[in-house]
């Protein structure tokens, strides 16, 4: 009787955590249907206004800036991915000098705020002429916190796979660079799937950077974008939580197709 009573009680504070933690997400997807009028006056939209969508997406930035982040964030996870795997590899099998050192120094990279370095790093790209353009906002994640980040996570994982597989294809001529591809990326599946989701939902949602080193609004990204729609005016809601809907969709298909990998990879260490 007492587990049963436990059981029920997990239930309903499950259930509650749920409608919490949804709770946001359903009240933008309701808000982005309503009249501009009635934003706070009714919960449920009545009518739907569906233009809404189509205003949103009947505004050129707006596209720019959508496909600003998708390739942004796409670009920067898949070289995340490739430099991360080879350097979490060097660090987890090769032995060479001040191997330690160089791994502490990456660590210490994702210690530092952004913030704290932002104002050295704008004035030396700005010397480079590549302030207004999104080579800073590709190369600043890639080789920052994101990528100190990813080869933390792969350094780890790798230590994780037994040397005996190593071993093994050394034995049969295999060099460290067919190693690397034909054996330990395929086993490092579920890290990479799990970097991916993180490093594209970062690179997504990123902020600063591109409030710093865009000037022109065809340049900006989604998030910057969005803190256009308020104004000295106010807030067009209507508008903001449509766009803000239409931001979520890529994070869901990414999460969609990734989330078994995922879960293997969050638990890969525990499994081993």
């Amino acid at each position: 009787m007492r587990n049963k009573r436990m059981s029920i009680f997990r239930y309903i504070s499950l259930i509650f955590i749920s409608i919490i933690m949804v709770g946001p997400l359903i009240w933008m997807m309701l808000t982005s249907l309503k009249e501009p009028n009635r934003i706070f006056t009714q919960l449920f939209p009545n009518p739907i206004r569906w233009a809404n969508y189509s205003e949103v997406l009947g505004k050129a930035t707006f596209l720019h800036q959508y496909w600003n982040s998708i390739y942004i964030a796409t670009t920067v996870t898949f070289l995340v991915l490739l430099f991360a795997s080879m350097a979490g590899y060097a660090f987890a099998r090769l032995k060479f000098p001040g191997r330690s050192i160089i791994f502490l120094l990456f660590l210490s990279v994702m210690m530092i705020p952004a913030e704290v370095t932002i104002i050295p790093i704008f004035f030396f790209m700005r010397d480079l002429g590549l302030i207004n353009s999104h080579i800073p906002l590709i190369l600043l994640p890639t080789f920052g916190a994101s990528g100190a980040f990813g080869i933390f996570l792969m350094r780890q994982f790798f230590i994780a796979i037994p040397k005996e597989l190593e071993e093994a294809a050394i034995m049969d001529g295999c060099s460290k660079i067919r190693i690397y591809w034909n054996i330990m990326l395929p086993l490092a599946v579920p890290a990479l799937s799990t970097l991916t989701i993180f490093t594209f939902l970062t690179n997504w949602d990123e902020f600063l950077y591109p409030l710093i080193f865009t000037n022109s609004r065809e340049l900006m990204t989604l998030p910057v974008g969005l803190s256009l729609f308020t104004d000295e005016t106010g807030t067009a809601w209507h508008h903001l939580m449509s766009a803000t809907t239409l931001a979520t969709i890529p994070l869901l298909i990414i999460f969609f197709f990734a989330q078994r990998k995922f879960i293997e990879g969050m638990t890969a260490g525990s499994i081993k």
